[in-house]
């Protein structure tokens, strides 16, 4: 009778506790990786994403710098980790170029996370050295074609996003370059101010300065229109380069199996704190804007960008260094 009693209250305790309503997310802190060391905008973005949602949510959200392996190493943490929202990484859309063309990755870049919110988006330039006699890209483009391969173009290295932006544009463009791959984006846009490299696609924090200073030219954004940013210049889509568009963008993401509750809670947050003043001047600042998507838009995105880079990765050849 005992033994009958003794079961009977575990049975009931264990009935009450599957009962019990779940802590309300977050209930303790929150940790938001960036797969890459302190500086640059991703970790300005997560820095900056994570005092807001900590002031939303009553709880830490500490943000913990795992870089190395190109972004992998900090993405390969978070993909092992539990599924319950307090692990999150901000990523950006190097992402994609890699999952692209790396075969090595310690992670499957689709099965193996949550896509929670993509937070920003912002275009590259497109820029010509001074001693280019181009004023605008009509002119780039016909000078290209009258001499197919003679031109070089810049990027920060094989396989990186600026490459895939340079193959992408030539290929809508109908021009035909010769890549020059550097060390990051630094020489690069040193060599573009010297005149020993011809043309560059560069982020607006990495060469726009230097363009209002007149030690280099830009003709054109990457985006399907005019950028805040930058509204002088004209869209490349929209002069010699028809469908043509390249987005650097950032977003956050989870472990995989995270619980849509838990992921809509963290993208409507996420939401509300995009459209700050606050918010808008960073990532002005960074050359991006707010984007404001569903965590389905944003998986989409992710898919169908890893194929698109795996058939211009193809085409042209581009391989990781």
């Amino acid at each position: 009778m005992k033994r009958s009693l003794v079961v009977l209250l575990f049975v009931l305790l264990g009935f009450s506790s599957a009962v019990l309503p779940q802590a309300k997310y977050p209930s303790k802190p929150v940790t938001l990786v960036v797969p890459y060391p302190p500086g640059g905008s991703n970790d300005t973005f997560a820095r900056a994403l994570g005092k807001k949602l900590a002031d939303a949510w009553g709880q830490p959200v500490i943000v913990e710098n795992r870089g190395g392996a190109g972004g992998s190493i900090g993405a390969a943490y978070v993909a092992k980790q539990p599924a319950d929202g307090y692990t999150l990484v901000l990523q950006s859309s190097s992402f994609t170029t890699n999952a692209a063309i790396q075969t090595n990755l310690p992670f499957d870049p689709v099965k193996d996370f949550t896509p929670v919110a993509m937070v920003a988006r912002g275009p590259m330039i497109l820029t010509v050295a001074n001693r280019m006699t181009t004023k605008t890209v009509a002119e780039l483009i016909a000078l290209a074609k009258s001499q197919p391969g003679k031109l070089n173009i810049g990027s920060s290295g094989a396989g990186s996003t600026n490459q895939f932006a340079t193959e992408l544009w030539m290929a809508a463009a109908g021009v035909q370059m010769t890549h020059v791959p550097y060390k990051g984006m630094a020489p690069a846009v040193t060599d573009l101010i010297g005149g020993h490299v011809d043309v560059l696609f560069a982020s607006l924090p990495s060469v726009y300065a230097h363009v209002k200073a007149g030690k280099a030219r830009a003709l054109g954004v990457t985006s399907l229109t005019p950028f805040s940013a930058a509204p002088e210049l004209p869209a490349l889509a929209q002069n010699g380069a028809p469908g043509f568009r390249f987005d650097l963008w950032w977003g956050v993401w989870g472990p995989p199996g995270m619980s849509q509750e838990t992921v809509a809670k963290i993208n409507a947050d996420l939401q509300k704190i995009l459209v700050s003043p606050e918010m808008k001047e960073i990532f002005l600042r960074e050359g991006a804007e707010a984007a404001q998507t569903t965590p389905a838009e944003f998986s989409r995105t992710i898919t169908s960008e890893i194929e698109q880079w795996k058939k211009v990765a193809a085409k042209a050849g581009i391989k990781p260094e």
